[in-house]
């Protein structure tokens, strides 16, 4: 039989951290084997599972990933932290020969590229996605498609307050995708003045506008609006629970085995 992939989590109890963590030990052919965060949190040697409100699974919280690393040998470091902890993590474990599944969002593109290079040189695979709700992809998809019909488009973001990039990641990338297939999009038919400054949003990639709500309540949904002469398409994708992230992590984290190199974005794997 094969072996359980052995899954190590970074950021593990956060939010999306713990999710993550449920989701790994509830999947067969997964095994957890590290939980990892900040040096400042409190529940440190305690057992995850407790935690995130699941049973003991014999796992506890460390901040040390060099050291869980050389303890466990993980075969997946699946990462939610943050941008400037996010590099230094992924450094330390595809140095070591570990895979990296990254969710954390804000990186630049020189980031990526950084980890591109760090991966190909270490020959060990790593996957970093700004969604991974297939939902998500696949909205970014069909707006691809669609780009080759609608010349104008924004698109409008909503997240959680306490999300600290804007624009989201998953818009960026739904822009990067929506210029492969039209490489410039309409820009504004009248030369506009904004009497408050931001109020047309960022222009990214293709000319597209991107507008970023951030309030409580809201996870993270985002709408892509197109159009043309008469009418107009909008593709809008909700998530309502984090748990709609883990089909996406776990099958990242199965794909990340086969790989030796980096790939960006889910929709790369499905």
């Amino acid at each position: 039989m094969p072996k359980d992939i052995k899954v190590l989590v970074c950021g593990a109890a956060g939010k999306m951290g713990q999710s993550v963590v449920r989701a790994v030990d509830a999947e067969v052919g997964f095994k957890l084997v590290g939980a990892v965060d900040r040096t400042d949190n409190p529940s440190l040697g305690k057992d995850i599972g407790l935690i995130c409100g699941i049973s003991e699974t014999g796992v506890k919280l460390t901040s040390n990933l060099k050291e869980i690393i050389t303890k466990t040998n993980p075969d997946v470091m699946v990462d939610f932290t943050m941008p400037e902890i996010v590099i230094v993590n992924a450094q330390i474990a595809l140095k070591a020969g570990v895979r990296a599944v990254i969710g954390t969002t804000g990186m630049t593109k020189d980031d990526i590229s950084e980890l591109s290079k760090l991966s190909k040189q270490n020959q060990t695979g790593a996957i970093v996605a700004p969604n991974f709700a297939l939902g998500a992809i696949l909205m970014m998809k069909f707006a691809k498609e669609a780009s080759k019909y609608f010349s104008h488009a924004e698109i409008i973001e909503y997240h959680h307050d306490k999300k600290l990039d804007a624009p989201s990641g998953t818009s960026i990338k739904s822009a990067e995708l929506m210029a492969e297939s039209r490489k410039e999009f309409g820009r504004d038919s009248v030369k506009g003045k904004e009497t408050i400054k931001g109020a047309r949003g960022a222009v990214a990639e293709g000319n597209i506008h991107i507008h970023s709500v951030r309030l409580p309540g809201i996870i993270a949904n985002q709408e892509i609006i197109m159009g043309m002469l008469g009418q107009t398409l909008t593709i809008r994708h909700d998530t309502y629970d984090r748990t709609a992230f883990m089909p996406g992590v776990l099958m990242a984290t199965k794909k990340v085995m086969e790989l030796d190199y980096l790939i960006y974005g889910l929709e790369n794997i499905i």
